[in-house]
């Protein structure tokens, strides 16, 4: 087959969960250029309307559908909707990710709350989608975790700024969400569902100027991800290019830890 046809998203179904965040939008607008029907699930339906809206305006197939990922009544809705209106699920980008904590020393009930949504709100959204596209034949899971998942912090990144230290939560579910990839691609593989994740590192959205400078002499090309960066990794592991490719965590970092 054709390089071109093997990448070609026409006539799959996806759905993007966090599709309206700030990695989301590139995600759900990657994969939509590409040919794919996509569909924004997000906790905020307007905010998911307004960017399928954009994204219309450019003749992207793209839809928004409520879903908070804390809520199991919520997830069989958002399945459910999927089913009714497609007729069948080909691809899951499992993205929404919240931040109850902000620093180290803070409430454990905000820990909690990032287990409710983040570990077990996220294997539930994971499970019911997965359910989903093994009966409309199987297709592809892509788990966005991060290079935070993979390695401590660099704590010397936020040297002369106000930032302060990444909460430890974030950390904690992103590197589960790593290993996690790999037994649903095991357990999954006789329903053809293939599962796959991909950890970015740092997108640039107008850091400090401090915080760039650390950051940025630390990686090989000499930036952080921009919006065009993770298209292609999502495309390929959305598409028939990457049919042979399961169980893998793709570390998208510009060799920051090369």
């Amino acid at each position: 087959m054709n390089v071109k046809d093997l990448l070609n998203l026409k006539g799959k179904i996806i759905a993007v969960s966090g599709g309206a965040g700030f990695y989301g939008k590139s995600i759900v607008e990657g994969l939509a250029e590409a040919g794919g029907t996509v569909i924004i699930a997000s906790r905020n339906l307007k905010n998911g309307q307004d960017v399928a809206n954009a994204f219309r305006l450019k003749g992207l197939d793209v839809h928004s559908m409520q879903v908070d990922q804390g809520d199991h009544k919520s997830v069989l809705s958002l399945k459910n909707n999927i089913y009714d209106t497609f007729g069948k699920l080909d691809v899951f980008v499992n993205n929404a990710v919240a931040r109850p904590m902000k620093k180290y020393d803070d409430p454990m009930q905000n820990f909690s709350e990032s287990m409710r949504i983040n570990a077990t709100g996220m294997m539930d959204i994971v499970r019911e989608m997965c359910d989903l596209i093994g009966e409309s034949g199987g297709g592809s899971v892509i788990n966005i975790s991060s290079m935070m998942g993979m390695y401590g912090p660099d704590l010397s990144n936020y040297e002369g700024t106000d930032m302060g230290n990444p909460p430890p939560d974030y950390f904690f579910h992103r590197a589960g969400i790593i290993n996690l990839t790999r037994y649903l691609a095991r357990v999954l593989g006789k329903k053809n569902v293939r599962v796959n994740c991909v950890s970015p590192g740092g997108l640039f959205n107008n850091q400090p100027e401090r915080f760039l400078e650390n950051y940025c002499k630390k990686v090989p090309v000499g930036r952080m991800a921009n919006n065009d960066d993770i298209k292609g990794i999502m495309v390929l592991l959305a598409s028939d290019a990457g049919a042979y490719i399961n169980g893998e965590n793709i570390l998208m970092d510009g060799g920051m830890n090369a």
